[in-house]
């Protein structure tokens, strides 16, 4: 696997940032903004997306993981670090602590899942069979109203319609192929098992209005890791983006915690 592209920026404690399917890192910039004088935050593109090289063939949430730790023991300074991933983020998350525990110091697991049902699979399989057939534009519009609420969409005052648009075009941007292998692997998750091994300080965050990862499935992930901390943020899939200085507080003052 080739070097993945990344940012650096700011002091402190190391904070990486792990991005949704079908972003790159630039959905982490008011976050990074906020934590940067507490923290040395890296984010990162996962493969196939942004500026990471893409790889041929099917992988796994195991494969991003590892990824994951490579990117660490590279750039961290051999120290463990504070991980905070979103959505295929936080899948990532979960599954870096469970196979590479020595190199997280706590991690936040932000509007995920550890597990889809048959119903849910059959839906991953339709946007796979959708997208390679016809690219990424057919399903941007549905992704648009997951990943946000429509007050955000349409707030041109504050910027909101402005953020939203914005991660419109990175999905657009984002190679269908690449696409494609990252919901195989985000589709056929099972963390649940990993999860119980997971020792290090845990935050579940839920958006209170996600639909594509709904409060349930957050609570869930709560249940399977020891002493994890569950709250809440009131926003879509994408509460990072869309509530990024809430976000920032919430997991500052969670790894100022531990």
């Amino acid at each position: 696997m080739s070097p993945l592209h990344f940012v650096q920026q700011g002091q402190g404690p190391v904070v990486v940032l792990s991005h949704a399917l079908g972003c790159d890192l630039q959905m982490w910039d008011d976050v990074a903004s906020a934590l940067q004088d507490r923290y040395t935050v890296l984010r990162y593109d996962h493969r196939g997306h942004g500026r990471s090289p893409a790889t041929e063939g099917p992988y796994s949430m195991q494969d991003l993981a590892d990824d994951a730790a490579a990117f660490i023991r590279a750039h961290a300074g051999g120290e463990p670090v504070h991980f905070v991933g979103l959505s295929m983020g936080g899948m990532t998350a979960q599954a870096l602590a469970a196979r590479h525990p020595a190199l997280v110091r706590s991690i936040t697991i932000a509007n995920s899942a550890c597990h889809y049902d048959e119903a849910a699979q059959v839906g991953w399989q339709t946007r796979v069979t959708t997208v390679l057939a016809q690219g990424i534009e057919p399903i941007a519009d549905g992704a648009m109203q997951r990943w946000f609420t429509p007050e955000i969409c349409t707030d041109n005052l504050h910027g909101g319609s402005a953020r939203v648009a914005a991660m419109r075009a990175i999905l657009v941007d984002t190679a269908p192929v690449p696409y494609a292998a990252a919901c195989t692997a985000v589709a056929a998750i099972d963390l649940a098992a990993g999860n119980r091994s997971i020792a290090c300080p845990t935050l579940v965050l839920a958006g209170t209005r996600d639909e594509a990862t709904p409060p349930a499935l957050s609570q869930t992930i709560a249940e399977t890791i020891p002493g994890a901390q569950l709250s809440f943020i009131d926003a879509a899939h994408l509460s990072a983006v869309e509530k990024p200085a809430e976000f920032a507080r919430v997991v500052s003052a969670f790894i100022a915690a531990h």
